[in-house]
């Protein structure tokens, strides 16, 4: 069961698409939809709680592991190879809670049932499959395989400017495949050339890890390349300023259920290929090039923040914000400390959880006055005291209120990048988080306006408490992010050990003398 547990976790919702497509009712479609999101939530769980974290994990090597020859012609080997870590454990996990609840939301979709919750399967498979994928070829087939349903699921299902959304996204994306597909191909070329050892092969990312410091060895220009083609092609995904002008426009016009996917998950891919790949690859140009990723994480965090500050649209507010909160996964990562790094992590589970629930509470309320201007609110924590209570959990979590989730993420990012045994380290934490304070703006005054007072207009029909279906997707994703925030080992100790041998990847890069910065970079 356990080898072909990440198959069944990547292929039930490619298989689901057929009865969806064969039934005929439209409430049929839902709850078949729905069945096997939840049947998928449940496989997830399962694999987080028969995940070993007591030891690091080296892929391919797992209980999980799973290995079988695809394409063999010559020296040209492909296989079919998946196998999980404590990292991709949590965030398969964060893909299955969202999956369910986002099916849920789906439910309001009246346009092309069938389609849309086809298309929506065909992603949840994408996802899954990246998270898995251990050859480099599969990971890249899975990675590009999300591009197609998300393109339909904005351009026709969306709002008004649907079109133009989807075709910026699918640009954006496009480009950044186009240099990872450059930078892959190099590595395939270059790992070729090495003797490598039985049970390895060219596109087999441990072997990669393995062999790392082998690639283009000496030739610092090249690695630099490959580096930086690597890392645009996922800071697009992430999405690191300047990298971000998509995002906003496409969860602006994307239905709800996408937005809380695009959000919740599709960004984590971004962070998950920088820590799999980019960082741990090329671990001396990581350590140039900390001035300069300290930089964009600075810009993503505050620039997010000030944008965010200066919307009027609900949707839109949120949008931004996720530029700024996924700024703290950059800091993090470049940081090189084990705190950073558990905190990018965490940073990246808790924003799920978090991002996911903020866009449906905008949706919920979208559904029955049907416009997102925060200036036309006013009072619902009068009209509304249980929707207000609910939303307060989800919006108080994103300003970093201890308690929930999002404050143990970045208190432990800033941690480890004060320690960091890096240039102006200090310095840099200092100017980050100053996107505290502004991220504490920009929600209150949403709050104020939304919340509070007095309601701004009269509306057509008696506002209404979320129904019993918009809790049941409400509801888990609060429990969860104040059970992680009161309790945050639910999350570490998963990814601890791993995180700790993935850090002695630099280990050999970062400057001897330590002694001088708080925590040594510990």
């Amino acid at each position: 069961m356990n080898h072909l547990l990440l198959t069944l976790l990547t292929f039930l919702p490619l298989a689901g698409i057929l009865p969806v497509l064969l039934m005929k009712d439209a409430k049929q479609v839902r709850w078949t939809a729905a069945a096997v999101c939840f049947v998928e939530m449940l496989l997830s769980i399962k694999l987080w709680m028969d995940f070993d974290s007591s030891a690091a994990t080296t892929l391919g090597k797992s209980v999980f592991a799973i290995d079988l020859s695809w394409i063999s012609a010559g020296a040209f080997q492909i296989h079919y190879a998946m196998d999980v870590d404590g990292i991709s454990v949590l965030l398969i996990l964060l893909t299955g809670i969202l999956g369910f609840v986002a099916c849920l939301s789906g439910f309001g979709v009246q346009k092309n049932v069938k389609g849309f919750f086809a298309m929506y399967l065909l992603l949840l498979t994408g996802m899954v499959g990246t998270f898995a994928a251990t050859d480099l070829f599969l990971f890249y087939v899975f990675w590009e395989l999300m591009l197609l349903p998300m393109y339909f699921l904005i351009g026709l299902w969306g709002g008004p400017k649907r079109e133009f959304a989807a075709i910026k996204f699918f640009l954006y994306t496009l480009v950044g495949s186009v240099l990872m597909l450059g930078a892959f191909i190099a590595i395939y070329f270059q790992m070729r050339g090495l003797k490598l050892e039985p049970g390895e092969w060219a596109f087999s990312i441990p072997a990669i890890m393995t062999h790392h410091a082998s690639i283009f060895a000496g030739n610092e220009v090249i690695r630099t390349i490959l580096f930086v083609g690597l890392f645009i092609g996922f800071a697009i995904k992430v999405p690191v300023a300047p990298f971000h002008t998509w995002l906003p426009l496409a969860h602006v016009e994307a239905p709800t259920p996408i937005s809380v996917i695009l959000a919740g998950v599709l960004l984590k891919m971004g962070g998950y290929g920088l820590i799999r790949m980019a960082f741990p690859w090329f671990p001396d140009v990581v350590v140039e090039a900390w001035p300069w990723l300290a930089t964009l994480a600075i810009v993503s965090i505050i620039w997010g923040a000030l944008v965010a500050m200066a919307q009027t649209d609900w949707k839109k507010l949120v949008a931004y914000s996720s530029v700024s909160h996924m700024g703290y996964v950059l800091l993090g990562l470049a940081t090189l400390t084990q705190a950073g790094v558990q905190g990018a992590v965490l940073q990246m589970f808790s924003h799920g959880l978090l991002s996911g629930m903020m866009f449906l509470l905008v949706g919920v309320m979208y559904d029955q006055v049907h416009h997102r201007d925060m200036g036309r609110f006013g009072g619902l924590a009068t009209t509304l005291p249980k929707y207000t209570f609910i939303a307060m959990i989800g919006f108080f979590g994103a300003l970093g209120l201890p308690g929930i989730s999002g404050f143990i993420a970045e208190m432990m990012v800033f941690f480890g990048s004060f320690g960091a045994p890096l240039p102006h380290a200090q310095t840099v934490t200092i100017i980050a988080t100053a996107g505290i304070v502004l991220g504490a703006v920009y929600i209150l005054v949403m709050i104020q306006k939304i919340f509070f007072g007095k309601a701004r207009e009269r509306h057509e029909h008696e506002l209404k408490e979320p129904s019993s279906r918009e809790w049941a997707m409400l509801a888990p994703l609060a429990a969860l992010a104040i059970w992680v925030g009161v309790y945050p080992a639910t999350a570490l100790k998963v990814t601890d050990k791993d995180v700790s041998a993935w850090r002695t990847t630099f280990d050999e890069h970062l400057p001897r003398d330590t002694g001088n910065l708080p925590g040594g970079g510990k």
